[in-house]
């Protein structure tokens, strides 16, 4: 049994349907990117695999270890260890980084009792590994952060909350190329038989870095093809509409 699937799953929003049949399967250890043309339904799916509410899932299944995290909460997926670092990350006003991240920690690892002494200590490590000011943990989350800083503030939450599965939604766009390269060496530095990603991309430039073990093409909610990262390097030497026919699918 794969550690993580994705079998046959449709997904609708306010009547449309967005998956059309999305299935992939990821095995413990294993990196998968997942590239494809505006629109084809790469953000529906990280969003379905986390539990978004205004997603309507009409057929399929999503296996974590086996069991169905459809029928889960998404509190419950995240204390299973799935993780989702967001395109467009929220702000949160009055709710200290810092404070967000030690609630989050407690809820995700209850057995460790870590206090807030201990947690500072962890956090400021991981800070240092992302090359940021430590009064970056004291400003409230996501409020008045740059591009490039609210993305580092989700890589930084993925170090400190040590998912076993994290979907990274097009963390790199927006990111200069030393802020690329630090994000991808945090994942990479993550990179064990307990740590498995998912990165939705649009772009070559950040497997590169990361090299992951395989590459899915998604158009019109499908996955229609699945190859080394010598996919990726196609994709961008042809584009996706010589390759797939990408208007006709949409039509």
């Amino acid at each position: 049994m794969d550690y993580f699937e994705v079998r046959d799953l449709h997904v609708a929003i306010e009547g449309k349907e967005i998956l059309r049949g999305a299935s992939l399967s990821v095995k413990q250890g294993e990196v998968h990117a997942i590239m494809g043309p505006n629109g084809s339904g790469k953000s529906t799916l990280a969003f379905v695999m986390l539990g978004h509410p205004k997603y309507a899932v009409t057929k399929g299944e999503v296996l974590l270890r086996g069991k169905n995290v459809l029928e889960m909460k998404p509190e419950e997926r995240a204390k299973a260890g799935m993780f989702l670092s967001f395109q467009y990350p929220f702000e949160i006003s009055g709710l200290k980084f810092s404070k967000f991240l030690f609630e989050a920690y407690k809820a995700r690892f209850p057995q460790e009792k870590t206090n807030v002494i201990q947690f500072q200590k962890l956090l400021n490590e991981k800070i240092s590994q992302l090359q940021m000011n430590e009064e970056f943990a004291k400003r409230e989350l996501n409020v008045g952060f740059s591009g490039g800083e609210k993305k580092r503030s989700e890589i930084l939450q993925m170090l400190v909350l040590k998912p076993e599965l994290a979907i990274l939604d097009e963390t790199d766009s927006g990111l200069d190329i030393d802020s690329l390269k630090l994000v991808s060496s945090a994942v990479n530095h993550m990179r064990s038989p307990n740590f498995s990603a998912i990165v939705i991309t649009h772009y070559n430039r950040i497997l590169k870095h990361l090299q992951p073990d395989i590459v899915h093409v998604m158009v019109d909610g499908r996955i229609v093809e699945s190859g080394s990262r010598e996919l990726a390097e196609k994709i961008e030497e042809k584009g996706y509409a010589k390759l797939y026919n990408v208007a006709e699918a949409k039509s």
